[in-house]
């Protein structure tokens, strides 16, 4: 499977985004309004410039305790971010993100922020792809007796 059938089963393809200069306590409120695990952070033109996730957020409270809400989303970010594109295998983006330690992956289509794929995402294609094996094997066998 690719990224991009992964993408056309998602519910919705929306990316929740924040800026660099965004309080670190307005984007876990993102966070929590939109019951997810990272934002994609943007500047100007949709131009990816990293990512906060709730490890970001919790490496900082670790480090800044409660000053944490006060700091900018840039001084927390991973400035740093991987992509993947709709032509990536399941298979490549499992390497990547066990190989980098990461649990989100945007998607990039011709330059433009088109998605965002999570390790759960990839998961349940996983098992999807593993059930259809199972149930087809199943049918295989039912009908050679």
């Amino acid at each position: 499977m690719i990224v991009g059938a992964i993408l056309k089963g998602k519910s919705s393809n929306q990316v929740a985004t924040t800026t660099a200069g965004q309080a670190v306590a307005e984007a876990a409120k993102l966070l929590h309004q939109h019951r997810i695990g990272a934002l994609v952070v943007v500047e100007g033109s949709g131009e990816i410039v990293g990512i906060i996730s709730e490890r970001d957020i919790v490496r900082g409270m670790a480090l800044h305790g409660t000053a944490v809400a006060d700091l900018k989303v840039r001084d927390l970010m991973t400035s740093s971010v991987l992509v993947c594109s709709p032509e990536d295998s399941v298979g490549d983006l499992m390497g990547t993100m066990t190989n980098n330690r990461i649990r989100h992956l945007p998607v990039m289509d011709n330059g433009r922020l088109a998605g965002i794929i999570t390790i759960g995402d990839v998961v349940k294609s996983c098992l999807d792809e593993t059930t259809m094996q199972v149930d087809s094997l199943r049918e295989y066998v039912m009908a050679g007796r």
